[in-house]
């Protein structure tokens, strides 16, 4: 089994399964291990480097597509593309592949929490992105007179930035996130008042709003042959989310009531697995953008031939400029 670990003695860690330190680094032989050896170096870096190129052209193409018809739905959707690739890039890049499969060593307790804090900010940022689209489709279709009303970009925006400003504010207190994976004690109260914080904010609180808008949604457009295409996309994303992510919270709190994932190696496998899980709902967006919108998907493939077409056609300028006079 692969011998990775981060040795600093206080450590943050909101989605990343620590790797196996081996047992002669650890003196404590009833810690649980990771059963998974390589396995989450692996398919961090495949999700890396497959999901944050594929978010890009998501968001190239919902730029194009904002400047063209001013639609505030392109510009919401935009707002979820940019959270997931700064928690790819937060979680993934930063904490995961650099600090823990990369560096592994001991790294100043400080700089960890402040990692922690950034992570847990940019993951909320990630899931709250879509309550402000959920509440917009809501009230487009159940109150349309009102949402031409106060439609406007301004608004839009400005309702963007309010949730992402209290998303990134809300990852503040989990600067003083437990280490979970080190701390031999079972939970105190403070380190029960952050984990019931998180899977709040990250779970039963935008799973009510979803669950209470789209069944309104759904309830309001039960007579309709053909429902619009955003309540599709609204669907696929809030359930997308909700089966993903539901895993971690049951992992969490596991550890907080059952047996905690130091002693426990199923708890410890569970939680390895669902933070994989969560982690894929950041990858997935274009394959719903394009299941769902025609729009999108046409501008997306018309970006990625640009770019197909851009790199043949400077390989052959470059091919040129070498072939002697």
């Amino acid at each position: 089994m692969q011998s990775w670990s981060n040795e600093s003695q206080s450590g943050s860690d909101p989605l990343r399964p620590t790797l196996d330190p081996g047992p002669d680094s650890d003196p404590d032989q009833t810690r649980s291990r990771c059963v998974l050896g390589a396995v989450p170096v692996v398919y961090y870096t495949v999700l890396l480097c497959v999901g944050l190129p594929v978010n890009c052209v998501t968001l190239a193409a919902l730029y194009r597509l904002s400047s063209r018809s001013k639609s505030p739905l392109y510009s919401f959707l935009i707002s979820i593309t940019a959270a997931d690739i700064l928690a790819q890039v937060c979680i993934v890049l930063v904490d995961f592949l650099l600090e823990t499969a990369v560096f592994h060593r001991a790294v100043p307790p400080l700089l960890l929490h402040a990692v922690s804090a950034a992570e847990f900010a940019a993951n909320h940022a990630s899931i709250w992105a879509a309550v402000p689209l959920t509440v917009d489709r809501y009230v487009a279709l159940c109150h349309p007179l009102l949402h031409r009303r106060i439609r406007s970009p301004t608004r839009t925006r400005r309702t963007i930035a309010v949730v992402m400003a209290l998303a990134f504010a809300s990852g503040i207190p989990f600067f003083y996130w437990p280490d979970l994976w080190r701390t031999q004690a079972p939970p105190s109260r403070w380190d029960a008042a952050l984990i019931w914080s998180h899977v709040t904010i990250i779970y039963f609180l935008p799973c009510s709003i979803f669950l209470t808008l789209n069944s309104r949604i759904i309830w309001t457009l039960r007579h309709r042959p053909s429902p619009p295409r955003s309540v599709a996309l609204l669907l696929s994303l809030s359930g997308l989310f909700s089966l993903l992510w539901g895993p971690r919270v049951l992992a969490l709190l596991l550890h907080l009531h059952v047996a905690t994932v130091n002693r426990s190696w199923r708890v410890h496998l569970l939680y390895d697995l669902s933070n994989m899980a969560a982690m894929l709902n950041t990858a997935l967006n274009l394959l719903l953008y394009s299941a769902t919108s025609h729009p999108i998907r046409r501008t997306a493939r018309n970006i990625i031939c640009e770019v197909i077409r851009g790199r043949g056609q400077r390989s052959r300028e470059g091919s040129k400029s070498q072939d002697p006079d």
